[in-house]
């Protein structure tokens, strides 16, 4: 059996009272898209600075690329963290090769890559730029190429989409499908589902510091209980708010994931609607990641989720 990229076993870490990640243990197979899921503030950081060897776990066991801390194959990993910064006063070109070098790259063959990469996300103009210059999507990018000049196995993003424009925001989701083709592991962090629904083999959701869910992405969806009515629409949704027949409702205007009382008809309730909106998809289906991330949330919160 092929050795994971990435296994982490009963780990937790403390900061004094507080414990910021619990018994958490999660498994990460070479070549996948993996997401680890979970509100701000669940411990998703935490555990990626100690899988980076960046803090160390009071308790449990992590392996990463067969070794138990990362400075051991550094050479073999790439790490966007959340907080990015770049030298302000460095040139575009010459960060990125910078980042080559510390992992292990030559001058020559640093400048290269970091020439090439550029030039392939649309950034060769900004070259003998200062980084100053930069927009904050572009230095993001930036930074992420200089996780990757140096061809990483594995790939950890902390919350790689945060604070990016549509177009960046694409040009990162390609890149995370790139890697993947290319047979590469990814392991990123988000608090947005659809993300990870776009992108994702694997997930595992965090909250309070504990696995609430893990699985093939087909297997949480396929566990997540009751199934949804998808539906996009034109008219005035409002009147979905209000129906009887529904139980829940994630509207978003114009497309709407609709979760039905349990004695509804889907049939009936078409019915209904078809003469107060005009009906442009009706679909049956598994829940969403974004519904069964509320549906487990609120259950851990010991309350009933309602309409969002």
């Amino acid at each position: 059996m092929m050795e994971p990229s990435l296994e982490l076993a009963h780990v937790t870490k403390r900061f004094g009272d507080f414990t910021a990640v619990d018994d958490l243990s999660m498994t990460v197979p070479k070549g996948c898209i993996y997401g680890f899921l979970g509100p701000n503030g669940s411990g998703k950081t935490t555990t990626m600075r100690m899988i980076m060897s960046i803090f160390y776990q009071d308790e449990g066991t992590i392996r990463i690329l067969g070794h138990d801390r990362a400075e051991e194959v550094k050479d073999r990993l790439g790490y966007l963290p959340e907080e990015k910064g770049l030298y302000k006063k460095m040139k575009v070109g010459e960060i990125v090769a910078y980042f080559g070098m510390l992992k292990g790259l030559d001058k020559r063959e640093a400048w290269t890559r970091a020439r090439d990469l550029l030039q392939r996300y649309g950034l060769g103009e900004w070259i003998d730029k200062r980084c100053e210059s930069l927009s904050k999507g572009m230095g993001q990018k930036v930074q992420l190429l200089g996780t990757l000049i140096h061809d990483p196995e594995l790939v950890i993003l902390d919350e790689p989409f945060s604070g990016l424009d549509p177009i960046n925001m694409e040009t990162m989701r390609n890149t995370i499908r790139d890697l993947g083709r290319e047979g590469r592991t990814v392991l990123f962090s988000t608090h947005v589902m659809a993300q990870a629904e776009e992108l994702c083999d694997y997930i595992t959701l965090i909250y309070k510091g504990k696995v609430r869910l893990s699985g093939t992405l087909s297997e949480v969806r396929s566990g997540g209980g009751r199934g949804a009515i998808r539906l996009d629409y034109e008219g005035d949704g409002s009147i979905l708010a209000g129906h009887p027949s529904i139980e829940r409702l994630n509207d978003a205007g114009k497309t709407a994931e609709i979760i039905l009382k349990e004695d509804a008809d889907p049939q009936d309730f078409l019915a209904d609607i078809c003469g107060k909106l005009r009906i442009r998809r009706f679909d049956l289906r598994d829940p969403s990641l974004h519904e069964i991330y509320v549906r487990t949330i609120g259950a851990e919160e010991g309350r009933e989720v309602s309409h969002v």
